[in-house]
């Protein structure tokens, strides 16, 4: 490996030997080789370090926290101890197919920005399918907060962007970190907070990239409902995001956090958040309205049933990166859609699933 590698992979972990092992595995299995793989243990865990002590590679690196601070403390820890100029972020419990660095450096070559941000669709596994996500790329000119928010269906968003996707300039990284404390939502808030700079702009490539496992034998934040923070988090974000996006967020996002809560005053008072500061359409109205009043589990079921059924839309045209008349803000800034570079190999797991 040279002195300064192509890319700098940083993954989060702590107290999850076996998936870190897996999620390192598929990063050092990259058919692009000059990377360094970076892992931020978070606080004392010396089951990782022996667990990772055994892959014997050169590019790995460990870097150990004294004491927990969160993913996102952790993935700002990783990112300076970074050499490279792109940093790729990998969550512990995700895989990356072989050609995932390799796909995104190629949109990186040809994107027209100083600062492009790269991400890809995933491979979504949950024990009751398999599904890619995001369903379609963005359209023409579509504000990136409403492509990644705001629903057309109602189970599910077309739009979505996911952690381990993230490909973007370490430096740029380094200039807008990952808001630590925020315990939902990090790659949202991250990617709107970051196309508020000059020369930022999203590239998605067409390909699903990675593989994201779901519903495992392991803690999850998502099973926690921390809704107060969150309706803190979408309230402060609120300049970021047109009027679409953020009643989007507030009826689906947010309402489905707080809604075990069975609280009628909650529930008044998110909808009249959202209709007070947003704009919702007849789709928010009923997505809604159905988190409140169908249990979580059937919901998640319905959800994964009519996902799996379904292909995404892969034809797109390429958007452009800026309205006429000038640079837009975060909240009407549009997505660049990626044209295929290369497919993911036939071989390669979860090739075969249908949506």
């Amino acid at each position: 490996m040279s002195s300064a590698p192509e890319v700098s992979v940083v993954i989060p972990t702590f107290a999850r030997p076996d998936l870190v092992t897996r999620a390192v595995r598929s990063a050092l299995a990259q058919t692009v080789t000059d990377i360094e793989v970076i892992v931020v243990i978070d606080g004392p865990d010396q089951a990782t370090q022996d667990a990772l002590s055994g892959i014997d590679d050169h590019r790995l690196r460990l870097v150990q926290l004294a004491q927990k601070g969160g993913a996102p403390n952790a993935r700002n820890v990783g990112v300076e101890h970074a050499a490279a100029p792109w940093t790729a972020l990998l969550d512990d419990d995700d895989e990356w197919l072989p050609e995932k660095l390799a796909v995104q450096l190629a949109y990186a070559r040809t994107a027209t920005v100083a600062l492009p941000i790269i991400a890809s669709r995933l491979i979504n596994k949950t024990p009751r399918a398999e599904f890619v996500m995001p369903r379609r790329l963005p359209f023409d000119g579509e504000p990136v907060c409403e492509y990644l928010t705001v629903r057309r269906g109602l189970f599910h968003g077309d739009g979505f962007i996911q952690t381990s996707t993230i490909m973007a300039p370490t430096s740029l990284l380094r200039r807008v970190p990952f808001t630590v404390g925020l315990r939902r939502q990090q790659e949202l808030d991250w990617t709107l907070r970051a196309l508020d700079h000059d020369g930022v702009d999203l590239v998605i490539a067409a390909e699903p990239l990675v593989l994201w496992h779901q519903d495992e034998d392991r803690p999850r934040i998502s099973l926690n409902s921390p809704w107060e923070a969150q309706l803190e988090w979408v309230r402060k974000m609120r300049p970021l995001l047109t009027p679409k996006a953020y009643a989007a967020i507030m009826m689906s996002i947010i309402s489905s956090m707080a809604a075990p809560t069975r609280s009628f005053r909650v529930f008044r008072m998110l909808l009249g958040d959202a209709r007070r500061h947003g704009r919702p359409s007849a789709i928010d109205y009923l997505t809604f309205f159905q988190i409140w009043l169908i249990p979580p589990q059937l919901r998640h079921t319905l959800r994964d049933r009519i996902l799996s059924r379904r292909r995404p839309a892969v034809e797109q045209t390429p958007a452009t990166s800026a309205a006429p008349g000038g640079r837009p803000s975060t909240a009407e800034h549009p997505v660049r859609t990626a044209a295929a570079v290369s497919p993911v190999p036939t071989s390669s797991p979860g090739s075969d699933v249908h949506v």
